[in-house]
């Protein structure tokens, strides 16, 4: 656990996770090697945006680390912050992506088992449970079926409970990584949107 996590800060600070650290600087930036910043990639915890972010020179940063992004004040070892898209990130943090996705969805499976419990129609032929990967009509309609008879308490009963979905955490990254990765999907049910939303 990062200085970060543990200092106390407000919980109205944005949070993100680092993908990945480069001690001496974006490769890409044009200044001497003496003027450069420590910089890397994070994954917003609460609405999975991507970040471009400068760290204190200061401070060691390892992957995996929780900071905070915003609002400024809140900064503790973030310098900069900018967002970015998938195609900006650099190998190192595309490789951690999934990775951090994963524990994200298992660190916070209430959150995501409430989605199973209360995803919604978007038109009256869509349903936000057909945006997630392998989920049909069929599976849809289990699933509804079985959350009015009472609420889905966690994964494992999700699975128990609906004949035919296995993994329900992992259909959730599948589709996560999915509105990560590509910027012309027209609904997006996970990226760029806060918590309660």
């Amino acid at each position: 656990m990062s200085e970060a996590d543990s200092d106390g800060t407000d919980d109205d600070a944005r949070r993100a996770v680092v993908l990945d650290y480069l001690a001496h600087g974006l490769s890409d930036d044009g200044r001497p090697q003496y003027e450069k910043s420590p910089a890397g990639y994070a994954l917003g915890v609460e609405d999975f945006t991507l970040y471009q972010i400068a760290f204190d020179e200061d401070e060691r940063i390892t992957i995996g680390t929780e900071v905070a992004v915003d609002p400024r004040d809140e900064r503790d070892i973030v310098t900069e912050c900018n967002a970015v898209e998938y195609g900006d990130l650099s190998s190192g943090a595309r490789s951690e992506l999934e990775y951090v996705v994963q524990d994200l969805v298992e660190e916070n499976e209430q959150r995501f088992v409430d989605f199973y419990n209360e995803a919604q129609p978007i038109t009256l032929r869509l349903h936000q449970l057909n945006l997630l990967p392998g989920i049909g009509k069929k599976l849809r309609n289990s699933l509804l079926d079985e959350r009015k008879r009472k609420p889905f308490e966690s994964f494992d009963d999700l699975e128990d409970r609906v004949s035919g979905l296995h993994d329900p955490d992992e259909i959730l990254v599948e589709r996560i990584l999915e509105e990560l990765q590509e910027d012309d999907l027209k609904y997006q049910t996970f990226v760029g949107r806060e918590q309660g939303q």
